[in-house]
């Protein structure tokens, strides 16, 4: 079976309903902090060009991711990476990361790009990419990015220690961290 990976277009919002779907079930399933979203919300970030998805040959819905600029564009986040039940373990979550950070990389380049999660795949595919775990203090300061995570189950923990720690971990990738060197010709 074959799986196509590409940014998200307008002819892709027939899926938000699918991908709310998805999000919530994973958030059920797993207990963890999946913060839910509208299927208005997916459609801002697809016909911003903000969002990557996966499908089948045949049409069928296989993953999603999207992105968020903060803080005057200086941090982006890499948020809502789902893959559908039915295409799990086929190594399409990770191929949905690498085009959101190729994405974000593009329409951001020097922007600091973080992800918070709680799943043990999500950080080391962060890891591979050059992440590396920091405390919140260290992601954007912007309240509307913590507004966010108002649709997670655990919001109250985030909002009991000032939006400075909570289940999920923070991973950022530095652009300034990751410059090519150049050696000298001797």
């Amino acid at each position: 079976m074959n799986i196509h990976v590409m940014v998200a277009d307008a002819s892709h919002t027939r899926y938000n309903e699918e991908i709310c779907r998805e999000i919530y079930i994973s958030s059920l399933e797993r207990k963890t902090g999946i913060a839910n979203r509208t299927p208005q919300y997916i459609d801002e970030k697809i016909l911003a060009g903000k969002a990557v998805i996966a499908l089948s040959d045949e049409g069928e819905f296989a993953g999603f991711s999207y992105i968020e600029s903060w803080g005057g564009k200086s941090f982006v986040a890499n948020s809502g990476l789902i893959v559908a039940h039915k295409f799990r373990g086929m190594g399409i979550a990770k191929r949905i990361k690498e085009q959101t950070f190729i994405l974000s990389r593009k329409l951001f380049p020097d922007a600091k790009i973080f992800s918070i999660t709680t799943g043990a795949a999500v950080m080391k595919m962060n890891y591979e990419f050059g992440f590396r775990p920091v405390p919140f203090t260290e992601l954007t300061d912007d309240p509307e990015f913590w507004k966010g995570c108002e649709g997670c189950r655990h919001f109250d923990i985030l909002q009991g220690h000032d939006y400075k720690m909570c289940i999920c971990t923070g991973l950022l990738y530095d652009p300034k961290e990751h410059l090519t060197i150049q050696h000298p010709e001797i």
